[in-house]
């Protein structure tokens, strides 16, 4: 992370985000391939893809002999930091990741990573395309990186069962039976997790942010004092809500877990508070019930994913990282969304523009949790 982090401060004297072409980005790609790739092969329907709120994703048509497999078409995507992003994260751990979780939950197939920008511009992962959608196409719902989505009565019964069983199989996943030598293993029975997470996020708030805001300090000053011990470690996917999933709309099936990119080894609470923000989901129909992630009640959701994993719940680790998520929401909102669009550093601009309220939503949040606690 301190890679990554430091990359990010390099390059911020850098001009800012000239647009890039699909032409310059071939060009990458063709160079790259040539040296991943034996024999010939040919690139062709190169497109943006325009979801997504911190990479640059351009998907193609890879014409190749794959091994094992012969003369094929592969529909691929290549996904790339830009000269800043508001997520500045390693594409060595999402690699990682995809190739750890392939054939466990559904992923994209991971063919190869950039890791150190030898062959784009910025670290680069490149996957297969997946079919499917983030949001039914009737709604309205969930503009904003798919936050919010309102996926209604029948398609969040088929959905959320599953949504919450991959959960469950995220974080009972055997680190031990993949490559995880791009993470560092927190020790259980410490509160070095925890510290790690806050330390990152403090130093990305000092770096990014524009203003003082003393709510930001009296939040990390409470985490700091209330830090708690990790008692498993496990794999924490960072942001699995709605938006970073897609399903089939004729067979109601998820056919891809998507956006690893700010996974890492330890709080499975974490993750739980995360899917539970307030920030992702909404009422249900009789406008008291919360959905989490716009699927599933919150009472149902850590019930259901109890029984599936066979991992207790702990209120007091979920409290945590309910303050912690809120905390974070405001530095990625109000910090590096604010700095990435002032530099203009991005090709989302508008849309990381269109996201600080979001960070004023988690604050006043996170000003009540933290009122009734001091």
């Amino acid at each position: 992370m301190d890679k990554m982090l430091t990359r990010k401060m390099t390059h911020r004297a850098d001009p800012a985000y000239a647009g890039a072409s699909l032409e310059r980005m071939t060009e990458h790609l063709t160079a790259f391939l040539s040296n991943a790739v034996e024999g010939p092969f040919r690139i062709a329907d190169q497109r943006w893809f325009a979801g997504g709120a911190s990479k640059i994703q351009m998907g193609y048509t890879l014409h190749w002999n794959a091994p094992g497999r012969g003369a094929s078409a592969d529909r691929m995507v290549v996904r790339m930091e830009p000269s800043e992003s508001v997520n500045s994260t390693s594409r060595a751990r999402e690699f990682q990741l995809l190739k750890a979780f392939e054939g466990v939950v559904p992923v994209p197939h991971a063919f190869w990573v950039d890791a150190e920008a030898e062959w784009f511009p910025e670290p680069a992962l490149l996957y297969s395309f997946c079919e499917g959608v983030t949001k039914p196409r009737a709604t309205a719902s969930g503009r904003l990186a798919g936050i919010g989505t309102n996926f209604g009565p029948e398609l969040r019964q088929r959905l959320a069962p599953q949504f919450v069983r991959m959960l469950a199989t995220i974080h009972t996943f055997d680190v031990g039976e993949a490559d995880m030598s791009a993470f560092d293993v927190p020790p259980i029975g410490t509160t070095e997790s925890a510290l790690r997470q806050l330390n990152r996020a403090r130093r990305i708030w000092e770096e990014d942010r524009g203003d003082d805001f003393p709510l930001a300090e009296v939040a990390a000053n409470w985490l700091e004092r209330n830090l708690p011990t990790l008692d498993a470690v496990g794999i924490v996917h960072g942001d699995y809500r709605s938006g970073n999933f897609l399903f089939d709309e004729n067979s109601l099936e998820i056919t891809a877990v998507l956006d690893w990119e700010r996974g890492y080894l330890g709080d499975r609470h974490r993750d739980l508070a995360w899917t539970a923000n307030h920030a992702f989901g909404h009422m249900a129909e009789d406008g008291k019930t919360f959905l989490a992630s716009g699927l599933v009640p919150l009472d149902e959701f850590f019930e259901s994913y109890e029984k599936l994993s066979g991992l207790s719940v702990d209120p007091a680790r979920l409290r945590y990282y309910t303050i912690f998520n809120s905390y974070q929401l405001v530095v990625s909102a109000l910090a590096s969304a604010y700095r990435v669009v002032h530099l203009g550093k991005t090709h989302q601009d508008i849309l990381l523009a269109s996201a600080e309220p979001v960070g004023y939503l988690a604050a006043e949040q996170l000003r009540k949790t933290l009122e009734e606690l001091l």
